[in-house]
């Protein structure tokens, strides 16, 4: 099976499934195309649906391969499904982030890093679908053990969760009015230095000068100057 025949298999494919569809399974749907046909099928489409005229495309989400429609044709699809657009709270994002990072993770772990009880919010996200029950800890009570579920990689576009990005990724740059202010401060501290470093010099040139002819020349003409007092 050549590329030409294999491209329109493979879309017809991506294009009913509901979710994403892993290479295995592309396999066992095709076992006539070999692996390499089918991957290079794979690539074919997602360099053609990365034409800007095109309304989807081709991404590798959540372990397997989906046909997508474009983020900026959101606002139209929406007026069809009549659909909400997916919102999370303050507290629910920061328990699924927990349960992203720590998993597998039981709800003690979770309420401690909060500070506040979490088995409410943890359960919205298990109807939600983004977490599941991974099994049950060997400690007293058999607490829950979380992690997420391919529907979380699915919702936030990862293929695996290797594709989460590192803690020094998101956290926030420094304020943009602290550069400025740190150049102010050192430009201030040059100019007070040069200043003090003038009036060193000045108090040096004075300090250097011959006393004596500053008398002689502001002595009253014929009068000899005087002697200086001499302290006993």
């Amino acid at each position: 099976m050549d590329d030409l025949q294999i491209k329109p298999i493979l879309e017809s494919i991506l294009f009913v499934s509901e979710s994403p569809v892993r290479l295995k399974t592309l396999l066992e749907i095709i076992p006539e195309a070999g692996k390499e046909t089918i991957l290079e099928g794979i690539r074919t489409l997602m360099k053609e649906y990365e034409d800007p005229s095109k309304g989807m495309e081709l991404v590798e989400v959540a372990g397997g391969y989906q046909l997508r429609t474009k983020p900026q044709c959101a606002e139209w699809i929406s007026r069809l499904k009549k659909a909400k657009p997916v919102k999370f709270s303050q507290s629910a994002m920061e328990t699924l982030a927990i349960v992203a990072y720590r998993q597998p993770v039981i709800r003690s772990q979770i309420e401690v890093i909060r500070g506040v009880d979490a088995g409410w919010i943890l359960r919205t996200l298990m109807e939600k679908g983004l977490i599941k029950m991974m099994g049950r800890k060997d400690l007293p009570g058999r607490p829950i053990i979380y992690g997420t579920t391919q529907g979380f990689l699915e919702l936030f576009s990862l293929n695996s969760l290797q594709d989460l990005p590192t803690l020094k990724e998101i956290q926030p740059p420094p304020a943009e009015e602290e550069i400025p202010k740190a150049e102010n401060e050192a430009e201030v501290e040059v100019e007070a230095k040069a200043e003090v470093e003038a009036k060193v010099e000045v108090k040096v040139e004075v300090e250097g000068t011959d006393t004596t002819n500053v008398n002689r020349e502001t002595s009253t003409p014929g009068e000899a100057p005087q002697p200086e007092d001499k302290v006993e």
